[in-house]
């Protein structure tokens, strides 16, 4: 057996798929004009398969924050948070971070998926269990299987299932931590984390939310699900990135815990990995600043998510359970969701495509992500293209 014939397989199913669409694989967009705009096989395109919620990237002030880093500290740290990687901007953002979320400790990490790793690893072990949504992301799979602990899923934002494995898994012996998501990636949806709460106080549980695409989107002030459904001093440890609202790359985790600040010792993606370029911690602090100071862009990106989910759902697509920035368009046959990515792109819109088994209900669906910084007549235009492929639904 040859070290690459495990992936035959893989190779068999792209070979498949690329007979519905030889560019969904080879997607480049070759000129950056906007954060909603770029060019994409020659031809202008607007941008509805991002996570550029807020329109950070192209801020004039974050860039300028990062060009201006870039000048005083250099193109990188050349070192781990452990070694030479520490900067005072690095501690800055800490601290802001943690003012922002209303938490004691603050520690960042070089992305969203290796803070979800370090903590996750390091946090719980073999005697410890994990009980966590079905749909998290990957990386929190990801963390507990590096840190070997038992693993349990619950139905999807089903609170009568996560009650279910509580009452069958929690004894005094044993510490549980539930893991779920603030607003989850493919359905746009939120968890019910209220009930989750009463839950996790009556089982003695812990309790970890991946803020991820929350963040700046939800609540009065932008701190995600857990401000909203108001339960933050309740959440024990908040999981974020960087790469979504605030348009840098990065990551973190805040807690009141102040045995937090342990886990720099012995994370192993924390203690060896190089830290946070100086200009991806400038960008975040601007855009974490300007979040404070304009809640007019959640109030925009509200009224742009709720104007094309109303489109869509006039248009008869078979959409998202409530309107979201996160908005999937569901297809049961594959052939026709490339169809329908084709005809989008055709038409000057691009969105993600998703197909099994990142679904999750094993479905292909069409992901659009609506920006703050998309116009009226952008998001109009994007309803209008769906229309164009009303047919394949």
């Amino acid at each position: 057996m040859g070290l690459f014939d495990k992936f035959e397989r893989i190779e068999q199913s792209l070979d498949t798929l690329k007979q519905y669409s030889e560019s969904f694989f080879n997607v480049v967009l070759q000129e950056i004009i906007s954060s909603t705009e770029a060019v994409i096989n020659g031809k202008r395109t607007i941008l509805a398969g991002t996570n550029n919620y807020l329109g950070m990237p192209h801020r004039r002030e974050c860039i300028e924050a990062a060009c201006q880093a870039i000048q005083e500290h250099g193109t990188g740290t050349t070192g781990s948070r452990m070694a030479n990687g520490t900067y005072a901007i690095h501690v800055e953002l800490e601290k802001e971070l943690s003012r922002f979320l209303h938490k004691n400790h603050t520690i960042i990490f070089t992305t969203g998926y290796s803070a979800n790793l370090a903590v996750l690893s390091t946090l719980v072990g073999p005697k410890d269990i994990v009980i966590l949504d079905a749909d998290c992301h990957a990386s929190i799979y990801d963390g507990c299987r590096l840190g070997g602990v038992q693993v349990y899923r619950f139905r999807h934002n089903n609170v009568e299932d996560l009650e279910k494995r509580l009452k069958r898994l929690a004894t005094k012996d044993t510490n549980i931590l539930i893991a779920v998501e603030g607003l989850y990636s493919m359905l746009g949806d939120r968890a019910p984390l209220k009930e989750i709460v009463e839950l996790k106080k009556e089982y003695n549980a812990y309790l970890l939310v991946d803020e991820a695409h929350s963040l700046g989107v939800l609540g009065r002030n932008g701190r995600g699900l857990a401000e909203e459904q108001d339960v933050e001093d309740d959440v024990d440890f908040v999981i974020g990135t960087f790469s979504k609202s605030l348009g840098s790359v990065g990551g973190y985790c805040s807690s009141n815990h102040h045995k937090l600040e342990l886990l720099r010792y012995a994370s192993r993606p924390y203690v060896f990995t190089a830290s946070s370029s100086p200009a991806n911690i400038a960008a975040a602090r601007k855009a974490l600043e300007i979040i404070e100071k304009e809640p007019q862009l959640r109030t925009r990106l509200w009224e742009n998510a709720n104007l094309l989910y109303s489109r869509l759902k006039d248009l008869s697509f078979t959409i998202g359970p409530a309107p979201s920035p996160i908005i999937p368009v569901r297809f049961k046959e594959i052939p026709k969701a490339f169809a329908a990515w084709n005809g989008l792109l055709e038409n000057g819109v691009y969105v993600n495509m998703v197909l099994p088994p990142a679904t999750p209900d094993g479905t292909a669906l069409l992901r659009c992500s609506l920006s703050a910084a998309h116009s009226l007549e952008q998001v109009e235009k994007i309803a209008q293209a769906f229309e164009t492929i009303r047919h394949l639904a």
